[in-house]
């Protein structure tokens, strides 16, 4: 098995919050390149050599690096694809954190539209559905096919989180319902539901960039805007999108982070319709005891708890 090497340049202040993101998404065994240390490592073994070699010493300075790891495949572009997204809305939320640069090895992040799809290709998922790449040709052989150009939002249909959601999709999305997706990234979860029967759909994501690519997804699909609209902003801090959302939704689905799935639980009732299901997941092995008690503690039922790769979803009424 083959791996990436991908590093997060950041400041100081950055090296916390960075570690904290990439923990939520599941990833571990860091390395913490941190001038600060490297400096002070200096100053306290001082008497252990004459001189620093220069080249090392050019090295640091001015270093605050993460580096982690990840497979060469579907799988772990998917994954960068999830840290992208986490990295935008710490970006945001933590301007001190700047410069928040990933790069492969010398690879600006830049490049990963085009590398990524070397290792993207047609994915049956459960019984009815099959996720196409856009460059790609498949024959869809009875199932429902799904057609994507997901670009850098996070949903390819190769992450568990995502396969988890997309099977529980179409057991239970059924003719006429209303679907509220937050946190669609590439949109392939809303537009599925669309596809799978759903009346119309409604998505919103943190990252400005994911309304434009849903958009762009729901096209390749045949889906108009007539049936399908996509906002972005956060709907646990933006009354205003709450007001657009609206209510009445027969289902409302979040693949997310476990965090922002306990803090939506209790707002999520005032988006569903009476008997209305909650389908959530990115939820990992040690988060999913947390999370279940908290959809517990807003009032709703599990229905389903389903596992995947180390990850969890749940299906709430």
């Amino acid at each position: 098995m083959k791996w990436l090497a991908l590093h997060i340049d950041t400041s100081p202040a950055g090296l916390e919050p960075v570690e904290t993101m990439l923990s939520g998404l599941g990833i571990d065994g860091l390395v913490i390149e941190d001038e600060g240390d490297f400096r002070r490592f200096l100053e306290q073994n001082r008497q252990y050599w004459d001189y620093v070699d220069e080249e090392l010493d050019r090295s640091m300075t001015g270093k605050c690096r993460v580096t982690f790891y990840a497979e060469e495949s579907e799988a772990g572009f998917a994954q960068v694809a999830a840290v992208r997204i986490a990295m935008a809305e710490l970006k945001r939320a933590r301007p001190e954190c700047a410069p928040l640069l990933l790069t492969m090895d010398g690879v600006e992040d830049a490049d990963w539209e085009n590398n990524w799809k070397a290792f993207y290709k047609p994915m049956e998922i459960g019984e009815r559905l099959i996720v196409i790449p856009d460059w790609e040709e498949a024959d869809p052989q009875g199932r429902v096919a799904l057609r994507l150009n997901p670009g850098l939002a996070f949903g390819t249909g190769s992450h568990a989180t995502t396969r988890l959601c997309l099977t529980a999709l179409e057991r239970t999305v059924t003719p006429g319902m209303r679907v509220l997706d937050l946190g669609c990234g590439s949109g392939i979860l809303s537009i599925a539901a669309l596809l799978l029967g759903a009346a119309e759909a409604a998505a919103c994501d943190i990252d400005e960039k994911a309304v434009d690519i849903a958009y762009e997804n729901a096209a390749l699909n045949g889906v108009g805007r007539e049936r399908y609209t996509v906002l972005a902003g956060d709907v646990l801090t933006d009354p205003g999108l709450r007001r657009e959302l609206g209510g009445g939704y027969h289902m409302v689905v979040a693949n997310i982070v476990s965090d922002v799935i306990i803090a939506l639980a209790p707002a999520v009732g005032d988006l569903l319709a009476e008997g209305g299901l909650f389908l959530c997941s990115g939820i990992i092995d040690e988060r999913a005891g947390e999370v279940r008690a908290a959809l517990e503690a807003s009032g709703f039922t599990v229905l389903e708890e389903n596992r995947s790769e180390g990850w969890h979803s749940f299906l709430c009424r």
